[in-house]
């Protein structure tokens, strides 16, 4: 059977439509499968009844293997002593999330992470998008901004909003990479 060149064309624009749409869908599952997650980490830190018995429609397996399973476009972040995972990096268009491995456990006033971390990379970032916004190149609400989850006064989560330049993942990635392996050095002191 032979297509006309006309029928070959729309043929190729519905296979370019229906890959878009498998990339807009993955993208939403992997965010949602975040959320789930940092919601696990959450009702895991500050809940006296386990998640499994909440009532969930959610079945156990699904839950296990959502926080095993390594969710698709995650940036996994090593200690870098000996390259075991601390954190895993998960990176959207708005936003870089670092979420810290169930079994780290960090107090955010454990050095150097204000004074590095947040002070000087995130600081410096924050004073470079302040200039630019007091001179109109971008809105005050597109300044870097970030959010520190923490579970009592250990750190879960670090968001950071607004990178807008891609080079400032890597950046981001590798300090906090640094940044939580000097932590984990200091506590263990």
């Amino acid at each position: 059977m032979k297509f006309s060149e006309e029928q070959i064309k729309d043929i190729v624009a519905l296979k370019e439509s229906l890959i878009e749409q498998i990339d807009k869908h993955q993208e939403g599952i992997e965010m949602i499968e975040k959320n789930i997650i940092v919601l696990d980490l959450f009702l895991k830190g500050s809940s006296f009844t386990k998640a499994s018995q909440l009532g969930t429609k959610i079945e156990a397996k699904s839950k296990i293997e959502a926080i095993e399973k390594p969710v698709k476009n995650s940036i996994p972040i090593k200690r870098v002593n000996d390259g075991k995972i601390i954190a895993n990096a998960y990176v959207t268009p708005e936003q870089v999330s670092i979420v810290l491995d169930n079994e780290i456990v960090i107090n955010a006033d454990t050095p150097p992470f204000k004074s590095f971390f947040l002070d000087r990379i995130i600081g410096e970032m924050k004073k470079k998008d302040f200039v630019e916004a007091k001179n109109g190149k971008i809105q005050k609400e597109s300044m870097i901004d970030y959010i520190i989850n923490k579970n009592g006064t250990n750190i879960r989560e670090i968001v950071i909003k607004n990178y807008r330049q891609k080079e400032r993942v890597n950046e981001l990635i590798n300090t906090a990479g640094w940044s939580l392996t000097r932590m984990l050095e200091n506590i263990n002191k």
